[in-house]
């Protein structure tokens, strides 16, 4: 229709239609419109189809008034408003059309997932976004505590109100998982929506932590499960940056272990306390690569010296090498065997590395005047029932004796500040039951839990870094620290909660761990040497300190 009233193709003509098809094709092309995936065509292939029809109207036109074309200048009025139209509304239908065909057609085999995106802040839009372009997945919309954003609509989807709304759209769709998109909330909070939805039949996944973020080691859009930090009920204490630098500021520090768990825990937060030299000493070839190459990253233009050294702590000649060419002030002995099953048949390994490593490290520190020497160690060694406690107990008593010399005088050289960091399992540490329970919930698998009323004590892998940092800053000389722990956890307790926030129930004894109603718990029987509860000190001599969260055992 033009002017009110319709016209046949008769009336624009052959010629100009003929101008139009050989015109489109390279215009089209030039505008990319050719080389985008239909299925994932969004807002950037929507603006380069109006940006290509604005411009073939415009060329058409152009041809149609140098050429003098008859029947084109007769429409050149409104033709070309409505032809830009008619292209705009065709070409994106079209695309838009095939687009929602292909993704049912996906959609039709794979079960949909819903998501509740709790955040409606900057990261909560992004992954929001993501979610809702991925195959086989729907974001219902945004939850928030701001309530007088509840009936807004934020990217088209709508605010629908706070935690509380939860059960009510639980009961409206299965498959309901509610993604933790606000990296900033702090953790009490968290925590206290984490345990909301604990028997809530949904499953919960979360963004990495804003610090993780900032740092570049995560992404916003990084989904990933449940922190585990969030799994604890305590807060972490803030560090005391004084005590962070004292050891560290300006110095030449020696990590061994340096590509474990604890290890290179120790040397990000070393990093950052911007020493003049770090040493990764670490005899597992890949770990100590692994490490080296996320450090390099980190140091980047802060004029930090990195040195990776591959073997053993337990070797002399390579460590008496690595004193020669390095004057190295702090020590953080990191390296040890700690599985418990392991230890326990491999026992010459497990002892050569937690006792004679200990003994070298500590000896040949004392012969080099090294300033601060922290050995880091395990609740195991109290009263130790396993071989690995028992070596952990005697590289204790290796540093002290060591440390007594020191306190004598006898060798003329320089005190050493000897201290030992005893402290209990390291979330997300290799071996630690998180991840193992993780992976046997996603695979359906029954939770493998050794007894009932087995308890541990839980750290974060960085807080437990930053607190052994912070107790060598303290040592006068000689002392065993402890760190506070909190509460000890029932692993049961975390196994059930693990299960209730991935979304499933736990299955009572005699239902098949393979039934969609839920994950069974396994009681597997205690390990040789593992014992049902763990501490920290023999008897309750202990000393407070200046910070909160380290104690001095006697």
């Amino acid at each position: 229709m033009r002017n009110g009233d319709f016209f046949s193709l008769s009336e624009v003509g052959l010629v100009e239609i003929m101008v139009l098809l050989f015109v489109s094709v390279p215009i089209f092309s030039f505008f990319g419109m050719y080389r985008f995936a239909i299925r994932y065509a969004g807002l950037k292939a929507v603006l380069a189809v109006v940006k290509a029809s604005l411009t073939l109207v415009f060329a058409w036109a152009l041809i149609v008034y140098l050429f003098e074309i008859e029947e084109g200048l007769n429409t050149l009025d409104t033709l070309p408003l409505i032809l830009m139209t008619n292209l705009v509304i065709l070409l994106c239908g079209c695309r838009q059309s095939a687009r929602w065909l292909l993704s049912l057609r996906n959609v039709s085999q794979t079960e949909i997932a819903n998501f509740v995106v709790y955040g409606a802040g900057e990261a909560g839009r992004q992954v929001a976004g993501s979610l809702s372009s991925g195959i086989g997945s729907r974001v219902i919309g945004f939850l928030d505590d701001e309530l007088e954003f509840k009936g807004s609509f934020i990217n088209n989807f709508e605010v629908l109100g706070d935690f509380r709304e939860i059960p009510s759209i639980r009961e409206r769709l299965d498959n309901l998982t509610v993604l933790l998109a606000a990296p900033s909330m702090d953790s009490s909070r968290r925590r206290f929506i984490v345990d909301y939805l604990e028997d809530k039949k949904v499953s919960v996944r979360s963004l990495p932590s804003l610090n993780d973020i900032l740092i570049g080691t995560s992404s916003v859009l990084d989904v990933q499960d449940i922190n585990i930090e969030d799994l604890l009920e305590r807060d972490p204490v803030a560090p005391n940056q004084e005590l962070l630098r004292e050891c560290l500021f300006d110095k030449t520090v020696l990590v061994t272990g340096a590509g474990g768990s604890i290890g290179s825990e120790l040397c990000r937060q070393v990093v950052k306390q911007m020493p003049s030299c770090l040493i990764l000493l670490e005899q597992s070839e890949f770990a100590l690569y692994n490490i080296e190459r996320e450090l390099s990253k980190l140091v980047a233009g802060n004029n930090i010296r990195l040195q990776a050294v591959l073997g053993s702590a337990a070797v002399k000649p390579l460590v008496e090498s690595v004193f020669e060419n390095f004057a190295i002030d702090t020590i953080y002995h990191a390296a040890a065997y700690k599985h418990v099953p392991l230890v326990e048949k491999n026992i010459v390994q497990g002892v050569s590395n937690n006792v004679i490593s200990t003994y070298t490290m500590a000896s040949i520190a004392r012969e080099n005047s090294v300033k601060n020497f922290v050995l880091v160690s395990t609740d195991k060694a109290v009263r130790p029932t396993n071989v690995m406690g028992a070596s952990k107990r005697f590289a204790e008593q290796v540093v002290q004796a060591i440390a007594e010399k020191e306190f004598e005088g006898t060798s003329g050289l320089s005190r050493v500040k000897y201290s030992m960091v005893r402290f209990g399992n390291v979330l997300g540490s290799s071996g630690s039951v998180i991840p193992l329970f993780s992976e046997q919930i996603k695979k359906g698998w029954p939770v493998t839990v050794t007894h009932p009323e087995i308890t541990r004590y839980f750290m974060t892998v960085q807080e437990a870094s930053q607190l052994v940092i912070q107790a060598g800053g303290l040592s006068k000389g000689g002392e065993v620290f402890v760190l506070d722990m909190g509460e000890p956890v029932k692993i049961d307790h975390l196994a059930k909660r693990l299960i209730h926030l991935s979304g499933h129930q736990v299955l009572k004894p005699g239902f098949s761990a393979y039934e969609r109603q839920g994950i069974s718990i396994h009681y597997t029987g205690l390990r040789p040497g593992e014992k049902l509860y763990e501490e920290l000190l023999i008897g309750d001599d202990v000393s407070l300190t200046e910070h909160p969260k380290i104690m001095e055992a006697r």
